[in-house]
């Protein structure tokens, strides 16, 4: 069964679209009916499908992330006992618990059976840089 690492480098929170290296993968394992299992490999980061034409849904969702779960230093979140990785680490484990760290997207005659205005997208929570790691493994 074809398995393969991304790795997407992020700069900061926010959307990380790797759609296209997905598609890639799957036209090259040559696999016309199966099942792609996408896979990250952090606690602090998630895995989302969702539109790719409208560049405000994504900046709606970050904001409405942001509000969700403001950073730790905010008074809202006294309440937080792990702040030794900064103001910031805390809540990105949280949004990461309320989101998904792995997806299942069906494959049919050899494509993503994705919809129109689906892509497939990392969801950086961390203010700092990252190297974070995608796992893809292809099942018939």
């Amino acid at each position: 069964m074809p398995q393969t690492t991304l790795t997407v480098p992020t700069s900061g929170p926010g959307f990380y679209e790797f759609t296209d290296r997905a598609t890639a993968f799957v036209r090259e394992a040559g696999v016309g009916t199966g099942l792609l299992t996408v896979f990250v490999r952090h606690t602090s980061c998630s895995l989302l499908i969702q539109e790719n034409a409208d560049p405000d849904v994504r900046r709606d969702l970050d904001a409405f992330f942001r509000r969700l779960v403001p950073p730790s230093d905010d008074p809202s979140m006294r309440w937080v006992v792990h702040t030794t990785e900064g103001p910031d680490d805390m809540p990105a484990h949280i949004k990461a618990a309320l989101t998904a760290v792995s997806l299942s997207i069906p494959v049919m005659s050899g494509r993503l059976a994705l919809g129109t205005w689906q892509g497939l997208y990392l969801f950086e929570h961390r203010d700092r840089p990252h190297r974070r790691e995608i796992v893809l493994h292809l099942g018939g």
